[in-house]
């Protein structure tokens, strides 16, 4: 807690005190005669008098007063997605990451830096200094909950660190990922308090999801939303890059005396994977040897580098997951190129970092920049299963073969297609599980570090000596605010903009950025993700599986879980950094003390229930959506959210289009989804088209016979599903004026949703296009005139 740290008889306190002496920063808030405990600070008087008449009075400009130290440093965050511990070869890894390496050389790294197992936990504890769950955040913002933990809402007693130092002076923006918005409130009606620039960020540019197409992204600039061009060199991460540097440029011409805040998340390395085939290429036949001889070349390199402890020992790949040698030599070059596309797009994003940090060199601003670079939001990503073109089947729960990805791709191009705009591709487990190395699990299990440990690397020219030895004292990702807070002088406010604050969970880091070998002072953290949960306390952790397994998301969950009757292992992490020793047979004591820990500190974090994130998983009823059943649309209804959008597809309902059509009319009358799944009502020269694209590898379409003859119409599209059971087929019937001109039935139904952020569209196809008949001619916009689009979920 932040109190144990600026306490003035803490020994933590001593050591920030004489640390912040170093760098010439107070050790108390510069001004304000309250401290900074109530936010905003008070506007600056005026020093003019105003008199009755001008021959009275005196004029004299105010001096705002000043909140900052004059040295303040810039602050840069770079968080990438989806990257476990053993990727980066800064590191040991097998992706070359050259400008983590460099900050790396000119700085010092963390190699016991522990995040969340999961995306948007992790990114609301690292930007308020919270636990997730006490600030609602317990699992990612599209599976919210109704229990307190889970509600998905930062709530604003959970100041983020944008919005104080904002209040203090600084300039801040974010790029990229947020994923920290209810998934139902990302419409162009916002509400906007809960998009970035509701949260302290002065200007954001990015995507409001937990994923995004690289080729053609949600893009969203402040609360605007934009589209990106259609352009063939276009790749989102170069975007967030060039928009990071524009930004920067403006900085220094508009307000050059003030420090900024930056924080660049690109979606890279997450689903799908997308990046320009050269940059693949970097990386041929560098996987044919498969992820179990992989991991071990890794673990070599991390012991030799020093980066872990001589004595770790590797630990055992899982028996649920594949072995290398289990894969048919048929199917190998899949699974190679799929890692290969994964390992350009990292390397491709880390290159873009290094043009930010670049240009904040050339602006002359390195030396006085602190930068934080989390390689990762949580482990590697498993949720590729066994490998896809399609990357939402896992979360969709739905089946599927090797061999349905094969048939699938060779249609679109075949292999050299993968990394593409027509794939949503992501990797075998078997990948991210050499990704964690040399850990057990990964991203989703809170329990074992290969979904929580990430390394963290600190780089400030100015202030930090730079240091190869790793630190190795145990820390989290809530412990980014307190140590950018401590650096400044700033104490935690106690009230801002009228609304009381919840404590600090984090702890500052500062003590060790020039001492390796100081003592840590972090003692207790608490981790849970899908049931699968740990207390770290005092060098030890005591940890629990869970009822998920990542990498076999598809299959059905467990209803009778319980979590009383789970077995949980211990382990010493100061004779054992991989977790390989369980100790829970030997130390019994020690272990009934940390479950019973667990629960106090679970409770006070409102983490209860145990296993919440699997919820949906048991009622899929329950999912976040829109309470309405009737819709009326017209062509100025685009990008709206699927999570806000009506069912189709996966509902039964009708759709009727009042439209007015020309000779052999073209272009799409309503799409929903894009891609990597969804489904498209389309004119095409003159004929009605139904089409449903279940996740790419599975395909229904309906075709009217006849040309719709100029004039009004009216469309009528009627789908009723089966079953009320997840995955039900579905009967589709079209109408003309009133006429049936075409049916079909789709074999199978997207349970939850076709994707992460593709949009529902009427007149035309935002986004990736549905359908890829008419992907040349995206998006595919209707040339006739659509009076009414009404929709009816029966």
């Amino acid at each position: 807690m932040w109190r144990d740290i600026v306490s003035p008889t803490s020994a933590a306190s001593v050591v920030v005190a004489g640390f912040l002496s170093i760098l010439g920063l107070p050790s108390q808030p510069a001004t304000a005669a309250d401290g900074g405990s109530v936010l905003p600070f008070q506007p600056t008087p005026s020093a003019s008098i105003a008199g009755p008449t001008l021959k009275d009075s005196v004029h004299q400009r105010r001096v705002d007063e000043r909140h900052l130290p004059a040295n303040a440093p810039n602050i840069l965050i770079v968080l990438m997605d989806d990257v476990g511990f053993g990727v980066a070869d800064t590191f040991g890894g097998f992706v070359h990451t050259p400008t983590l390496s460099r900050l790396a050389a000119e700085g010092i790294s963390y190699n016991t830096f522990n995040t969340t197992a999961i995306c948007s936990p992790t990114r609301a504890a690292l930007l308020t200094g919270r636990n997730a769950h006490r600030i609602g955040s317990g699992t990612i913002a599209e599976r919210a909950l109704d229990w307190d933990g889970y509600v998905g809402v930062i709530p604003k007693t959970a100041t983020t660190v944008a919005e104080v130092l904002k209040d203090y002076g600084y300039n801040t923006a974010a790029f990229g990922k947020w994923h920290n918005t209810p998934a139902t409130e990302t419409t162009a009606m916002g509400p906007f308090d809960r998009w970035p620039t509701g949260y302290g960020f002065e200007y954001f540019y990015g995507f409001l999801a937990g994923e995004t197409s690289q080729w053609e992204p949600r893009l969203v600039e402040n609360t605007s939303l934009v589209e990106p061009p259609n352009d063939p060199k276009y790749h989102l991460t170069t975007d967030l890059a060039d928009h990071a540097i524009t930004w920067l440029h403006k900085h220094q011409a508009y307000a050059p005396d003030k420090p900024f805040l930056m924080y660049w998340a690109p979606g890279a390395s997450h689903g799908p994977h997308h990046i320009f085939p050269e940059w693949a290429d970097r990386y041929k036949r560098k996987f044919d040897g498969g992820w179990d001889a992989l991991r071990g070349e890794v673990f070599a390199r991390q012991k030799a580098s020093g980066w872990i402890p001589a004595n770790t020992k590797l630990t055992p790949r899982p028996g649920s997951l594949a072995a290398w040698d289990s894969i048919p030599e048929s199917d190998r070059p899949f699974q190679t190129r799929l890692m290969e596309v994964f390992a350009g797009f990292t390397e491709h994003a880390d290159f873009e970092a290094g043009r930010v940090v670049d240009e904040i060199d050339k602006l002359g601003l390195r030396d006085n920049t602190l930068i934080f670079y989390i390689f990762g939001d949580n482990g590697s990503s498993a949720e590729g299963q066994a490998g896809t073109i399609s990357e939402l089947l896992a979360q969709n729960g739905i089946p599927n073969t090797i061999d349905q990805h094969l048939k699938s791709m060779d249609k679109l191009g075949g292999i050299k297609a993968l990394g593409g705009p027509d794939m949503d591709n992501m990797y075998h487990a078997g990948w991210a599980w050499a990704g964690s190395t040399p850990f057990q699990a990964t991203k989703l299990v809170a329990s074992y570090f290969g979904g929580t440990r990430n390394p963290l690397v600190v780089s400030w020219p100015s202030t930090i000596a730079p240091d190869k030895r790793p630190r190795s004292q145990f820390h989290h990702v809530n412990d980014i605010v307190p140590t950018i807070y401590d650096v400044l002088g700033i104490k935690p406010p106690l009230e801002v903009n009228g609304q009381k604050q919840d404590p600090i969970d984090g702890v500052s880091m500062a003590y060790s950025f020039n001492d390796a070998t100081a003592a840590g002072t972090k003692a207790e953290q608490y981790f849970e993700n899908n049931g699968s949960r740990a207390l770290y306390k005092d060098g030890w952790i005591a940890s629990v599986f869970g009822p998920f397994v990542p990498w076999q998301a598809s299959r059905p969950f467990n209803k009778d879980w319980d979590p009383d009757k789970d077995t949980w292992a211990l382990y010493d992490l100061r004779r054992g950094f991989s977790q390989d020793d369980d100790l829970a047979a030997v130390e019994t004591d020690r272990l009934a003390a940390m479950k019973a820990r667990f629960l106090e500190v679970a409770k006070d974090n409102k983490v209860f229930p145990i296993g919440a994130g699997n919820w949906l998983r048991l009622h899929p009823e329950d999912r976040i959506k829109t309470p309405y059943k009737r819709w009326s649309f017209d062509s100025d209804t685009t990008r709206m959210p699927e999570f806000t959008a009506p069912g189709l597809g996966r509902e039964s309902s009708i759709v009727t289009v009042d439209a007015e059509f020309g000779e052999n009319a073209n272009g799409v009358l309503y799409a929903l989804g894009g891609a990597s799944g969804g489904l498209t009502v389309y004119m095409d020269d003159g004929h009605l088209v139904y089409e449903y694209n279940m996740m790419i590898i599975e395909n229904y379409q309906a075709r009217g016979p006849d040309r719709i003859l100029h004039g009004k119409h009216r469309i009528e599209i009627d789908t009723t599903l089966q079953s009320p059971k997840p995955l039900s087929a579905a009967d589709v019937l079209l109408k003309v004026d009133g006429k049936e001109v075409a049916r079909t039935t789709v074999a199978r139904t997207v349970p939850a949703a076709f994707s992460a952020s593709e949009t529902f569209d009427v007149g035309t196809d935002l986004g990736s296009p549905v359908s890829h008949a008419y992907a040349e001619r995206r998006p595919f916009k209707f040339d006739g005139k659509i009076d009414v689009v009404k929709v009816d979920m029966k």
